[in-house]
C-alpha cells in the first residue's frame, strides 16, 4: 500500500528504510524541503541493522498533497509538541478512510482529531497510537539511521474506537504481527513508556548528565535506586488505567529490563546498552525528554490521575522537581486534562467520545 511517512527524525528514518524495503509505496513529507536537500542529492539513505548496512533508495517531498494522494497510512513518528501544527497542516488534504498513526502519541490522537474537526474537516478518518516508538534507533547524519531493534508488541488504540477494526488492518500491514488492539486512544495513551522511563532517569541523574560531556542514562544511569521508582510510578500508571476500567496487559516497564515480553522483546535494554548511541549530551531544559515526556507526557498522567481519582505522589513529585529544574510549572502549562479541555467531562462522557468520535 502506500504509506505517507511525515517528519525526519530518527522514527522517521526508520520508517521509511523499513517500509520501502518492505515493498510499500512510500511517500517522505518533511515541511522544510532545504531539510531534504542531502537526501535529495543522494537518492537514498543508509540504513544500518544487525544485518549490516545497506542503502535504501527514497524519494522525499515537500508537496504534502502529492505525499497524502493515495496513502491509506499516515504515519507520524514526530514529537508530540509538533501535533497539533501537523493537524493543521493536514486537515485541508485528507480524505475518508484514511489513518493515521502516531508512534507514541501523548494523546495526540484526541489533539489532532479536535484541531482537524476545528479546521472544518468532515473526512471519516482514524487516528490511532501506541506506546513507543516502533524503532530503537538513532540518526548518525542526515543520510544514515542505525536500527538497533524493532518493537515486537505496539499496543494500539484508535480514535474514535468504533474504526479499530479497520484501522488495525491497514497499520498492520506496516506493522505485521506486531500491533495489539486496545480499548480506545486514552488506553493507548496510557501504555506510553517515555513519561515513565526518561524522567526518573534524566532527573536522578541531574548531576552527572550536567558535570559530563556526555552520559548513558540507560547504562551508568540505570542503577538500582531508579529502578524501584521505575517500578513506583509505573505502577501509579497501572493504577489509572485499572481505575478508567482498561484491562491488561498493562506492559509493565520491568518486562523491559528482565523479560522478552514488552513492546521490543528480547532484552532490548541491553541491545540499547550495547549500542553505544545512548551515550550522548542532554540539555536538561530543551531535551525532548524533558519538553516531551515531563512537559506533555508525564504532565498529562498526573492530570489523568487527577481527574480519575488515582492517588499519585511519585509522578507529582518527579513532575515538581522537573519544574524546578527546567524553570517552568508543567502542572499548569504541559499537557493536561485541563489545558486540552476535558478536565470538566466525566471519565464515561469521554469514553463515550472516545468511542463515537467527534
Amino acid at each position: 500500500m502506500k504509506i505517507a511517512v511525515l517528519g525526519g527524525g530518527n522514527g522517521s528514518y526508520a520508517a521509511v528504510a523499513d517500509f520501502t524495503e518492505a515493498g510499500h509505496e512510500v511517500a517522505w513529507w518533511r515541511r522544510e524541503a532545504s531539510s531534504f536537500s542531502d537526501i535529495a542529492a543522494a537518492g537514498a539513505i543508509t540504513v544500518t541493522d544487525h544485518k549490516g548496512s545497506r542503502k535504501v533508495p527514497v524519494s522525499p517531498t515537500a508537496d504534502l498533497d502529492a505525499a497524502l494522494d493515495g496513502a491509506a497510512l499516515i504515519v507520524a513518528p514526530t514529537p508530540a509538541f509538533a501535533q497539533a501544527d501537523m493537524a493543521d497542516a493536514l486537515a485541508s488534504h485528507l480524505i475518508d478512510g484514511q489513518v493515521i498513526y502516531l508512534p507514541p502519541g501523548t494523546f495526540g490522537s484526541y489533539i489532532m482529531m479536535k484541531r482537524i474537526r476545528d479546521a472544518g474537516s468532515t473526512a471519516d478518518i482514524a487516528i490511532a497510537e501506541t506506546g513507543t516508538l516502533p524503532w530503537l534507533c538513532r540518526k548518525q547524519n542526515a543520510l544514515e539511521v542505525r536500527i538497533t531493534t524493532r518493537a515486537s508488541r505496539l499496543p494500539t488504540g484508535v480514535l474514535p474506537a468504533r474504526k479499530t477494526d479497520e484501522a488495525i488492518e491497514i497499520i498492520s500491514a506496516a506493522f505485521p504481527g506486531a500491533i495489539e488492539r486496545v480499548e480506545d486512544a486514552l488506553s493507548g495513551a496510557l501504555m506510553n513508556a517515555g513519561p515513565i522511563i526518561h524522567p526518573p532517569l534524566i532527573l536522578m541523574n541531574a548531576g552527572p548528565i550536567e558535570h559530563f560531556d556526555k552520559w548513558d542514562i540507560h547504562n551508568e544511569g540505570t542503577q538500582p535506586a531508579i529502578r524501584r521508582t521505575h517500578a513506583a510510578l509505573d505502577n501509579e500508571r497501572i493504577a489509572i488505567r485499572e481505575k478508567l476500567g482498561y484491562g491488561a496487559p498493562h506492559f509493565p516497564l520491568a518486562d523491559h529490563y528482565e523479560t522478552s515480553d514488552w513492546m521490543y522483546g528480547n532484552l532490548a535494554h541491553d541491545k540499547l546498552v550495547g549500542s553505544g548511541d545512548w551515550h550522548e549530551t542532554l540539555d536538561l531544559k530543551n531535551h525532548r525528554y524533558m519538553t516531551e515526556d515531563v512537559g506533555l507526557g508525564l504532565a498529562f498522567l498526573v492530570s489523568v490521575g487527577d481527574w480519575a481519582g488515582v492517588p499519585c505522589p511519585v509522578a507529582k513529585g518527579l513532575l515538581a522537581i522537573a519544574g524546578a529544574v527546567a524553570e517552568q510549572d508543567f502542572r499548569a502549562h504541559g499537557r493536561t486534562m485541563e489545558t486540552i479541555g476535558l478536565a470538566d467531562r466525566s471519565p464515561a462522557e469521554v469514553q463515550s467520545m472516545l468511542q463515537d468520535g467527534l
